[in-house]
C-alpha cells in the first residue's frame, strides 16, 4: 500500500475514510501562469475542484470543500529546466503532482530539489536554530504518466536506486535503513489502465480518452489536424466538453506543442540508441581485428620469425607489429 489509496497493483483501498470539509486554509491560490510550454494536464487540473476530485479518487475521502485546499505551487520555480505541475497541501499533506509523456528515471532527484524549496517557503517565517521543532506536512510525490515507455499499471521510483554505492552483500539480508530515501509513485493513466482510479475520476478518465485519441490520429495525419479532429469529435461527444469549449484554441496550441515535445524527444533517445549501437558494432569489429591480429603475429614470433619479416608477410606497417609483440611480451607470465 503506498498511502495513496493505491496499491502496487493499482488496485484501491477497500476501506473507505469518509472527512468532513475541513476549515479553508488561509492560502490564495498563485496566478496560474498560461504559456504554450503548459500542458492540458495542467490546465485542467489547476483549478482546486477539479484538483480535489483528483485527491479524492486517488485517496478515496470525500472532501467537499476545494477551498481546503492550499495551493503552494512555487511561482517561476525553475530548476535546471525544471517545473512542478502541483503542488498542495491538504490534511496535513504536502502532495506533489507531475504529469509526464516521456520516461524520466529522474524524478525522485527532481522532487528532492523541489521539496527542499517548498519547504524553505514555508518555514520561511521560521528560525531552524530554534529549540523547538518546527512542524512541516508530510510529502507525497505522485507522477501521472501517459507515454510508452510503461505498460505497468503502478511502479516506484526510489532515490536511492541512483546511489553510486550500493549496499554490500552483508547488508542485503539487514535492510539497513537508508539516511536519505524519497519514493515517487509512478501511475499509468494511459486510457485501459488503472481503471478504478478513471472511474473514480470523470476528468483524468476523459483525459486520457482525449490524449490516446490525438495520438492515434497523429499517426494518419499532420499533427495540427490530428489535434483539431480530436478536440472537435470530444466536444461533440462529451469528452472534456466544457474545458475544451471554454479553452478551445489553447488547448489545441498546447497539445500541438506538447505532442510535438513529446515525439522529439522519442527521436532524440532513439537516435542516441542508434548511435550508441553503431559505436559497440564499431568498437566490437576493432577489437575483433585487434585480437586476430596479436594471434597471427604470437604464432610466426614463436617460430622465430623477426618483427620485419612478420610486418612483411601481414602487410602491416613496422609500428604496429612492434607494439603487438611489446604486448605479447607483457602479457606473457
Amino acid at each position: 500500500m503506498i498511502g495513496l489509496g493505491i496499491s502496487c497493483r493499482g488496485g484501491f483501498m477497500k476501506k473507505r475514510r469518509t472527512i468532513h470539509p475541513a476549515a479553508a486554509l488561509d492560502a490564495a491560490a498563485p496566478v496560474f501562469r498560461r504559456d504554450y510550454r503548459d500542458t492540458v494536464f495542467r490546465m485542467l487540473f489547476h483549478e482546486k475542484k477539479s484538483l480535489l476530485s483528483l485527491y479524492n479518487a486517488l485517496n478515496q475521502t470525500e472532501y467537499a470543500d476545494p477551498e481546503a485546499l492550499q495551493i503552494v505551487t512555487l511561482k517561476n520555480a525553475v530548476y535546471m529546466n525544471m517545473k512542478n505541475d502541483l503542488a498542495f497541501i491538504l490534511d496535513l499533506e504536502l502532495n506533489l503532482y507531475e504529469h509526464q509523456s516521456t520516461w524520466n528515471p529522474n524524478m525522485p532527484l527532481r522532487n528532492l530539489f523541489y521539496i527542499s524549496r517548498e519547504y524553505q517557503d514555508l518555514v520561511r517565517n521560521n528560525s531552524i536554530y530554534s529549540s523547538h521543532r518546527i512542524a512541516i506536512p508530510r510529502p507525497r510525490f505522485l507522477v501521472f504518466y501517459n507515454g510508452r515507455e510503461m505498460s505497468e499499471e503502478h511502479c516506484v521510483l526510489k532515490l536511492s536506486e541512483a546511489y553510486e554505492k550500493r549496499c554490500s552483500e552483508s547488508d542485503l539480508f539487514r535492510e539497513p535503513e537508508l539516511d536519505l530515501e524519497l519514493r515517487v509513485h509512478v501511475l499509468n493513466i494511459n486510457a485501459g489502465k488503472n481503471q478504478a482510479l478513471m472511474d473514480a475520476c470523470q476528468e483524468l478518465r476523459e483525459y486520457a480518452l482525449y490524449t490516446e485519441r490525438v495520438r492515434r490520429y497523429a499517426g494518419e495525419t499532420a499533427l495540427n489536424e490530428a489535434v483539431e479532429r480530436a478536440v472537435s469529435e470530444c466536444i461533440k461527444e462529451g469528452i472534456l466538453r466544457d474545458f475544451l469549449m471554454k479553452n478551445r484554441a489553447e488547448a489545441i496550441a498546447v497539445s500541438i506543442f506538447e505532442y510535438d515535445e513529446e515525439r522529439e524527444l522519442r527521436l532524440i533517445r532513439e537516435e542516441e540508441f542508434e548511435e550508441g549501437r553503431k559505436t559497440g558494432l564499431r568498437e566490437g569489429r576493432e577489437s575483433g581485428r585487434r585480437s586476430l591480429l596479436l594471434e597471427q603475429v604470437q604464432k610466426k614470433w614463436k617460430k622465430g620469425k623477426s618483427v620485419v619479416q612478420i610486418a612483411e608477410e601481414l602487410e602491416e606497417e613496422l609500428s604496429v607489429i612492434e607494439t603487438a609483440v611489446r604486448e605479447l611480451k607483457e602479457e606473457k607470465p
